[in-house]
């Protein structure tokens, strides 16, 4: 048998087998990681794991939002969060120094619905994070020993929200063991335009990882919107007392912090989802998601290593593989390292694709093309590593 590859070059050697480490390396990422919360559903759905459907316990539970001049979103959400179909819950509404009308809103509530209670942010208040400051007196404030936490912008995807969150604390988990941490998904609406699509792809893209990295034993980071945890993790832990110099990091630093493979469970079922209205604007998503990445210096050093590595080989993985396609067109004729390394970047493509479109088609989200996710691929880190290096032009919120 003729051997095709006596004609490639040592550089060509280099070059090949570099691209096909990396090629492993993502390929670890996206089966291991990215694609765990499509098994997680794949294995409830045939298990008929769905609380809604199953028999599970219900401890009552405060439910916790902040309010800073959300007057509008509380009018038209905060009835989603009492029509819940829980037996034992309240609604605590943190006035956060709001300038409109949050708080006649609320009290409008107050008056009919026992389970809607209400606490502030007093004014002046000298702390770095009023928003880590509100939680606080709400986790003091609650009346129960479980805190579901989500966002005055955020509708509940249906009335079993609660229920389907709350089943991450039960004893029916296959580590015998009850959680104390339960990590939920809060994906954006889909509009039009490609600002939104970008907003909805990267919210989609860090979901899978978070849930996935959870999920593998990982646990790094929740999202305020839709997350869960036991009161007495919380002051046990310390609460934010460690984090108050931070803006932000009210939700992703403390469970970077008190999270272990032991203590959090996911729940990745479409009625467990808090949905919220994207930001319309390329300058109103860059300044969202540089508060986001400032505080990812402060992650344990295993998570910031584990974190650098995905899009450290991705980056890598293009850049070998430009090499690679001009040196072949530049020094050799020998078509066989071409369709090779054109071959690899295909087949990563593709199974990129699959993983990423058959989650959301299983979350209950919008698909996206491959040409999309190619592009988002490659531009997404760009602009992470930007944000990151770069100073930002003022110290705004």
């Amino acid at each position: 048998m003729v051997n095709i590859f006596a004609e490639i070059s040592l550089l060509e050697e280099v070059l090949l087998g570099s691209l096909g480490v990396l090629f492993i390396a993502q390929m670890y990422f996206y089966i291991r990681y990215m694609a765990a919360p499509m098994r997680k559903l794949r294995r409830d759905k045939k298990s008929q794991l769905s609380t809604v459907n199953s028999q599970f316990s219900t401890p009552p539970v405060s439910v916790i939002l902040c309010a800073h001049n959300e007057c509008d979103n509380l009018s038209h959400y905060l009835q989603a969060l009492l029509s819940q179909d829980y037996p034992t819950y309240e609604v605590i509404v943190v006035d956060d120094g709001s300038e409109d009308s949050t708080r006649q809103v609320v009290e409008s509530y107050l008056t009919h619905d026992e389970r809607v209670r209400m606490t502030f942010v007093p004014y002046g208040a000298r702390v770095g994070s009023t928003k880590k400051l509100a939680l606080t007196l709400a986790a003091k404030a609650a009346k129960y020993d479980y805190l579901l936490l989500t966002d005055a912008d955020c509708v509940p995807e249906s009335s079993h929200w609660i229920s389907e969150m709350m089943s991450g604390f039960d004893t029916s988990d296959v580590r015998h063991q009850t959680s104390d941490i339960v990590l939920g998904f809060s994906p954006y609406f889909e509009t039009s335009g490609h600002v939104n699509r970008l907003v909805r792809y990267d919210t989609l893209f860090n979901g899978l990882h978070y849930l996935g990295a959870a999920l593998c034993g990982h646990p790094y980071m929740g999202v305020g919107r839709n997350l869960a945890y036991r009161k007495d993790l919380f002051f046990e832990s310390g609460g934010f007392t460690h984090l108050m110099t931070n803006k932000a990091g009210d939700d992703d630093l403390f469970i970077n912090h008190v999270a272990t493979r032991q203590n959090t469970a996911v729940v990745v079922s479409p009625d467990s989802y808090t949905w919220s209205i994207a930001k319309t604007t390329l300058k109103a998503w860059w300044q969202q998601k540089r508060r986001h990445l400032s505080v990812s210096p402060d992650y344990k050093p295993v998570t910031r290593f584990r974190l650098t590595l995905e899009p450290l080989t991705r980056g890598l993985f293009y850049a070998v593989l430009i090499c690679a396609l001009v040196y072949y067109f530049l020094h050799t004729s020998y078509i066989v390292p071409l369709y090779i390394a054109l071959g690899l970047f295909l087949l990563r493509w593709i199974i990129q694709t699959v993983i990423i479109n058959v989650s959301a088609r299983r979350m209950g989200l919008r698909q996206f093309s491959m040409f999309t996710i190619l592009w988002f691929d490659i531009v997404l880190p760009l602009i992470n590593l930007w944000m990151l290096i770069v100073p930002k032009r003022n110290n705004k919120w």
